[in-house]
């Protein structure tokens, strides 16, 4: 019988690796996910290697899987875990995909600070974007010992927010968020604004509790320099500024519609028609609109305002009550043909 010739060997054993190569391309190299687009996977500190595996397979082939598996089980992974929100990319495969997660390269996102009316609003509205729950950034923003480290208390924590979208990592710590925001807040203000705000008189935290205010009046930015120089003209004659937003505030009741008389005596420092001055602290996230409408505000006589009769949003303003009160009742008048209470 003939011997083989010791190449039959030589292309067997070539084949072998060749075999072993297109294997471990197919398992580690080829495209992991069965999606055309890029998915996300967040990994949180509850999670495990099996519940990060539980995460990955609707996402992932069956072979890319695989050779994720494969690579997390022989590296230690479960012990390294690193929480983060991860891209899994079409043109990428398990081995990428896992130095990526073992290492902790995440992917940022895009964080909106919102105009928010209450803190605890604010709170839910960031914990569905990060990491932290709503309850962590609750407690930290109701904390006055917390909130001091920062330089604010609870009724003034709202001028810290600039409203703005920052790309930021979505396991950020409610101290991560903080330092941030105080970072975004002072790039906001630049010399221009504090010295416009010197100039008046006020503070930052001042601005903001008024711009806060004028947010609630209108939504048109246009008209917001005009109110603004109105409450300044009734904050200089110490004439109590008598903004119906404040009552809704301080009855945290803020799908009123129509003010009554009995309302304007509800008890609380946020009544602007019993105390005079400023309330203690914002009614709401500040718009960069409104800020800088009392930045820039509109020199002018007028002391008193009230809602058009039309319904735009816009205002009529008045110099005198008497003016005033011919706008209030044409406006009266307009809330109960349209059956308003």
């Amino acid at each position: 019988m003939k011997k083989p010739s010791p190449k039959i060997y030589l292309y067997g054993a070539a084949a072998c690796v060749v075999a072993a190569m297109a294997l471990g391309y197919y398992y580690l190299f080829s495209s992991f996910t069965h999606h055309d687009s890029t998915e996300y996977v967040y990994i949180d500190r509850d999670d495990n290697i099996d519940s990060v595996f539980a995460k990955l397979r609707p996402i992932g082939s069956h072979h890319g899987m695989s050779g994720f598996i494969t690579l997390a089980r022989h590296n230690d992974f479960g012990s390294k875990i690193k929480t983060g929100r991860y891209a899994v990319n079409p043109d990428e495969g398990a081995f990428t995909l896992y130095r990526r997660i073992k290492n902790g390269q995440q992917s940022a996102l895009q964080l909106t600070i919102p105009e928010a009316r209450t803190m605890q609003r604010l709170s839910a509205l960031l914990a569905r974007k990060l990491m932290v729950d709503s309850a962590e950034i609750a407690k930290a923003l109701t904390d006055n010992i917390y909130l001091n480290k920062y330089g604010y208390d609870t009724a003034t924590v709202s001028a810290l927010f600039i409203p703005n979208t920052y790309e930021v990592y979505w396991n950020m710590s409610i101290d991560n968020l903080m330092e941030r925001m105080v970072k975004e807040h002072n790039a906001f203000w630049t010399a221009e604004r504090k010295q416009k705000a010197d100039a008046m008189g006020m503070s930052l935290v001042e601005v903001a509790t008024l711009a806060s205010i004028i947010d609630e009046e209108t939504a048109n930015n246009g008209e917001k320099p005009m109110i603004a120089g109105m409450y300044l003209n009734r904050l200089k004659t110490n004439m109590p500024l008598q903004a119906d937003p404040t009552i809704k505030f301080a009855l945290k009741d803020f799908a009123l519609r129509r003010i009554y008389h009995k309302q304007l005596k509800v008890e609380s420092p946020y009544n602007t028609y019993v105390n005079t001055g400023l309330p203690p602290g914002p009614i709401k996230v500040a718009s960069v609109a409104g800020i800088d409408a009392v930045l820039n505000h509109v020199e002018h006589n007028y002391l008193y305002m009230c809602a058009k009769e039309d319904f735009s949003g816009t205002h009529n303003f008045a110099r005198t009550y008497t003016e005033h009160l011919a706008n209030a009742a044409r406006y009266t008048k307009a809330l109960n043909e349209r059956g308003i209470k």
